[in-house]
């Protein structure tokens, strides 16, 4: 199963043929590629998926996408969901 994460662009490379953002995930930052969406802009929050921003989502989408991927997290191993 693959999940689209959402995310915050802080930076794109500067590479039209190839443009390159990074990303922060609450904190953490990863690179994704930006070829699906070229508009896209520092400062904007996209759907990544599987190393490709797939699309842009509003402030409160992208509030509303990480409150739901939050509740998703599993307990331990041999640990009883509450």
């Amino acid at each position: 199963m693959c999940l689209a994460v959402p995310g915050r662009i802080v930076a794109i490379t500067a590479d039209p043929a190839s443009p390159v953002a990074e990303i922060d995930y609450d904190g953490i930052r990863r690179k994704a590629q930006l070829i699906y969406l070229p508009e896209a802009r520092v400062g904007d929050y996209v759907l990544v998926q599987a190393g490709f921003a797939i699309r842009r989502l509003s402030p409160q989408e992208a509030r509303e996408s990480l409150e739901l991927t939050q509740g998703m997290i599993l307990p331990p191993h041999g640990e009883a969901a509450p």
